[in-house]
């Protein structure tokens, strides 16, 4: 049978992949296009194996509110030019969406997990390594339900965001309230408080920064005639310093550094009548911790000519 230019665009409309694969498949197939997707499919499974072993620590970062319910993914690939492929990131919304409605329990549970177009959250994976070409990996995901969701993406996909507040009667569908959460979201995009409030940082990180501050309290000359108990003084002052770059609830506000965000809160929930606080927040950044591999193109085109 005949290949025709009009069968090689249908299956690129259909796949995503390019022509000259579209027509080698078609072939294959003998002009059959629902084999030729069959195909297609067999072909992104060995795909996916094949590239499953390669660093993919770039991708996209995202948070939404889906009926009502806050999610934040990470869904990664290799190159950064993947963020800016839509099809790469209806795939990222579409993660979301199942994340919405089936509650997955685990990474297990949402990879089996209906996509909603007759694919597995898997299928649909796979057919994304042979659309987009690279390894793709859905690395992580959060899903609450409780409270007023606020949540932020920034750069694009770098970092994903979300906020959840709790409010009292008639605020939830406050303007004012989801300003203040987005505004408490690119807050934690921009500086990565490690944690919420001062009341979760555990013993043994307070007794670790007590040492290091003890030490450099010591050390300093300026210090060496200081009764103990001033030094002890200081040390506390310090940790309230700690608490304050490494707290939330303690830090200042971004925009407006005369008050805490703890203050900016009960101010805000003062000014609408009514009462508000934080009840979680979550941000992931892509390929955080994940080690990158080193290129040298120098040394891989070099490979590439046989040199």
């Amino acid at each position: 049978m005949a290949i025709t230019a009009k069968d090689v665009q249908r299956l690129r409309e259909l796949t995503g992949v390019g022509m000259m694969d579209c027509k080698k498949v078609l072939t294959e197939a003998e002009g059959d296009m629902d084999r030729a997707v069959e195909l297609m499919r067999e072909k992104g499974l060995a795909a996916s194996q094949k590239k499953a072993g390669r660093i993919a620590a770039e991708g996209m970062a995202y948070a939404a509110v889906i009926d009502g319910v806050g999610v934040v993914v990470e869904v990664n690939a290799e190159t950064d030019f993947v963020s800016q492929n839509e099809k790469f990131v209806d795939f990222v919304k579409g993660i979301a969406a199942v994340v919405s409605k089936e509650n997955p329990a685990d990474l297990d549970a949402l990879l089996t997990a209906p996509y909603g177009n007759g694919h597995t959250v898997q299928e649909e994976q796979q057919e994304m390594v042979l659309v987009i070409g690279e390894n793709i990996q859905i690395r992580r995901f959060s899903r609450h339900t409780e409270g007023v969701h606020a949540p932020y993406v920034h750069a694009g996909g770098k970092i994903g965001v979300l906020v959840d507040l709790k409010v009292s009667a008639g605020l939830e569908q406050s303007e004012q309230v989801l300003e203040l959460g987005r505004d408490i979201a690119m807050q934690i995009a921009a500086l990565k408080p490690a944690f919420l409030d001062k009341s979760q940082v555990d013993s043994a990180t307070l007794d670790r920064e007590r040492e290091i501050l003890t030490m450099q309290a010591k050390e300093d000359p300026k210090n060496a005639k200081k009764p103990a108990e001033i030094i002890a003084k200081m040390i506390d002052g310090r940790i309230g310093k700690y608490y304050k770059e490494n707290c939330l609830l303690q830090q200042d506000f971004v925009k407006d550094n005369n008050v805490s965000v703890e203050g900016h809160i009960a101010a805000t929930a003062k000014a609408l009548g009514g009462e508000i606080s934080l009840i979680d927040a979550v941000r992931f950044e892509k390929g955080e911790g994940i080690e990158k591999k080193e290129e040298n193109f120098a040394e891989e085109i070099a490979k590439q000519l046989g040199k």
